[in-house]
């Protein structure tokens, strides 16, 4: 549940931003006869997303045992490379997100009302699609899809609350860190489902050495305990997982938190040409 929690709310934060500075910008611009336009984009990236994640559910229970287990890894993998590409992209742009975003949303005012709807749409369709994207990959190891969904609903209900307060001013929070935190543990959720998704290639065969462990942490790890199950269903930590597991589990990681971690470069000015 902690895991899908953390998504719904990282990814539903980044939605509720967009859509907050879109409305802020319309209400002090004196253009609130746009705002249903945004509220339509908004509505409609919804729905698309929820179909999305409902598509990918249907397909995966009506395709046999070896097209299914192909199906979810390579969903685990697109999953695994959109939530690295967004958790990186927002650490670059979270500074200048605002500023962009009024920029464009001039434009689609002079543009008509459609191109209103169309930013909206697309700003928050975005998020909404890697959120079902990742949901799905995520959920793919839990008992039942009701853990994980009531995780994930909370989490988005967490976001837009968070949102709302801070449009009224009420909620004052260091951005710049929440995203830097959400990032670190999104990046152990990440590699966990990378490691499901090879898990789901050798067990539809594509990849060898499902039966061969490279290690047994079942003394250590139980897997009926509840720190062994809060460990598999937060960051995928199996007690026996393969090798081939554990190596693409250590191959992301590792450079993923190196990169993240590395301080960010600042430019520095030019010296003044000498006459």
């Amino acid at each position: 549940m902690f895991a899908s929690y953390l998504i719904g709310l990282r990814e539903g934060l980044e939605a509720t931003l967009v859509v907050s500075v879109l409305v802020a910008f319309l209400v002090k611009s004196d253009r609130k006869d746009r705002l249903p336009q945004v509220w339509a984009g908004v509505g409609t990236a919804v729905a698309l997303s929820a179909a999305f994640g409902a598509l990918l559910t249907f397909t995966a229970a009506h395709l046999a045992y070896t097209g299914q287990e192909l199906f979810e890894a390579i969903a685990s993998l697109l999953a695994v490379g959109f939530v690295t590409w967004m958790i990186f992209w927002m650490r670059r742009a979270a500074r200048t997100l605002s500023g962009e975003l009024r920029g464009k949303l001039s434009d689609a005012l002079e543009l008509g009302r459609l191109a209103v709807a169309v930013m909206a749409f697309l700003a928050v369709a975005r998020e909404g699609l890697e959120t079902a994207l990742l949901f799905f990959a995520s959920a793919q190891g839990a008992e039942t899809t009701a853990t994980p969904l009531i995780g994930i609903t909370l989490g988005v209900l967490t976001s837009v609350a968070i949102g709302w307060g801070l449009y009224l001013s009420a909620v004052r929070i260091n951005l710049t860190r929440f995203f830097t935190w959400t990032g670190l543990l999104l990046i152990l959720v990440a590699a966990g489902i990378l490691k499901y998704g090879v898990h789901d290639l050798q067990e539809a065969g594509v990849l060898p050495g499902l039966t061969t462990p490279a290690f047994d942490l079942g003394a250590a790890l139980p897997a009926d305990s509840w720190y062994g199950t809060l460990l598999s269903g937060m960051f995928n930590i199996t007690p026996q997982p393969s090798v081939a597991e554990v190596v693409a589990w250590a191959a992301y990681l590792l450079p993923a938190l190196v990169l993240f971690l590395r301080p960010s470069r600042t430019s520095v000015p030019a010296a003044p040409t000498a006459a």
